[in-house]
């Protein structure tokens, strides 16, 4: 392995992930695929061809789907990059990409949607002695910014806010961009570290400096300048305390 991918052993990892291809019509339905994703899919029990590519994914998933190909589809010249976004499964984290397809007129004949299991980049190694969680632990969070792919160790997040089907991840350097819903996350991070204080907020328990009141409000002082306090709903001021050693 090479310095740079030293430095980023996880990049080195993605660089060599094998690619799940999708060829999509201009109506979405699902014309083909190669053998890795009729591999990693539930193909036989959703059989998706000819069906809408949605058919794929969970509720909760297909919004973001429907927008990464309403992007696709726009002005050629503003989306000449393919389109990049994150999805969560419950065994797997994908990073899908959508590419417009056109004929010679530049008219849409369909999408091409390519995708990487990036599960092993972002998940914590598990102990011979732990049976496999459903829900995949995170130790790193991927996040994707100007069609760029990062990620962020756990142990650097301060909090998550939800921001509807997205979530913005606050450390130390500011604020990060996740499409990942903070209900995604609150299902894949250490609870031992990492606690849902409110619908809208999951705090890092060692990033909390103090406990605030605000008349009958209770709020977290986060470690660092310039933190933003963070609520906490009065049924979980009881359970952070707990976890925070104060009772």
């Amino acid at each position: 392995m090479d310095s740079k991918n030293a430095t980023h052993p996880g990049l080195y990892v993605f660089e060599k992930f094998e690619a799940g291809v999708i060829h999509l019509d201009a109506q979405r339905h699902v014309l083909a695929m190669n053998d890795y994703a009729r591999r990693v899919l539930p193909v036989d029990a959703k059989q998706p061809f000819d069906k809408l590519v949605t058919s794929f994914h969970p509720e909760r998933s297909k919004p973001k789907v429907n927008f990464l190909l309403d992007e696709a589809a726009g002005c050629p010249m503003a989306n000449a990059v393919p389109m990049t976004m994150i999805i969560n499964i419950p065994e797997q984290v994908l990073l899908i990409k959508v590419s417009r397809l056109a004929d010679v007129k530049g008219v849409t004949t369909g999408f091409a949607l390519v995708f990487y299991d990036v599960s092993q980049v972002v998940g914590q190694e598990s102990t011979s002695a732990e049976p496999p969680a459903r829900n995949m632990r995170l130790s790193r969070i991927p996040m994707v910014a100007d069609q760029k792919v990062s990620f962020v160790d756990t142990s650097d997040v301060l909090s998550l806010e939800s921001q509807a089907h997205y979530t913005r991840v606050l450390t130390r350097e500011g604020y990060h961009f996740c499409n990942l819903s903070i209900g995604d996350l609150a299902l894949r991070l250490d609870p031992a570290q990492f606690m849902r204080v409110h619908r809208c907020f999951i705090v890092n328990l060692q990033a909390v400096q103090a406990l605030g009141r605000d008349g009958s409000k209770t709020h977290v002082i986060l470690k660092g300048k310039n933190s933003p306090l963070v609520p906490v709903s009065r049924g979980e001021v009881a359970h952070l305390r707990k976890a925070l050693g104060l009772s």
